[in-house]
């Protein structure tokens, strides 16, 4: 999807934060490589193994393969992103949320042929065409997966739905997955409707 021209739905940086130089999975492997205790750390992230980890046929330094909404007492709502057509299904298709229900995201994915910094999930929601949430959730920097570590999985912060008439309607959300550099690895829009119950 195209970002949006008055979209602001980045990473935040700490003030004075400055990038480190970026490095492929094999210059990361000879750095300090006479280092014991550093090869050990790296050996545990799975830098050295392979320095080609991923499918080459796949370009994409993550990849994003599950999201599920989480719902204590209820059944996951789990899209699975690989499967064709899946960000298509959510358009026009409104999650329901009942008033005062406590519920968590949770992801799942695949890092593959570089090490991923500072990646972080963002999400602007909106009712009637006003911003009415921004949230930004860090998931972290990660090396590409192995066979000990197929897929990552993230599970981000317990949230309450608003409860009252104010809060009942539909919200439309743009979601996006964004590392340091501002590189946009998925970007979707989605909705859900807050009600006084599941139906």
């Amino acid at each position: 999807m195209a970002d949006h021209p008055d979209d602001d739905l980045v990473p935040t940086r700490a003030e004075g934060y400055k990038l480190g130089e970026k490095k492929t999975v094999d210059e990361y492997a000879k750095l300090d490589a006479e280092d014991e205790a550093l090869n050990r750390w790296k050996a545990s992230l799975g830098i050295g193994a392979d320095a080609s980890i991923g499918d080459p046929n796949d370009k994409r330094p993550v990849v994003i393969l599950e999201l599920a909404l989480e719902v204590e007492g209820r059944p996951d709502v789990v899209i699975e992103l690989e499967q064709p057509g899946a960000l298509e299904a959510l358009t026009g298709k409104p999650f329901t949320i009942k008033e005062k229900a406590q519920y968590s995201m949770r992801v799942k994915f695949r890092v593959q042929h570089e090490v991923i910094s500072g990646l972080r999930y963002l999400q602007r929601v909106k009712r009637k065409g006003v911003t009415v949430d921004k949230s930004e959730e860090m998931m972290g920097s990660f090396a590409p997966n192995t066979l000990s570590t197929p897929v990552y999985e993230k599970k981000f912060a317990k949230e309450e739905a608003p409860s009252g008439m104010l809060f009942r309607g539909h919200y439309e959300v743009l979601s996006r997955f964004m590392d340091d550099d501002h590189r946009n690895y998925l970007q979707f829009e989605w909705s859900f409707d807050i009600k006084k119950s599941w139906e």
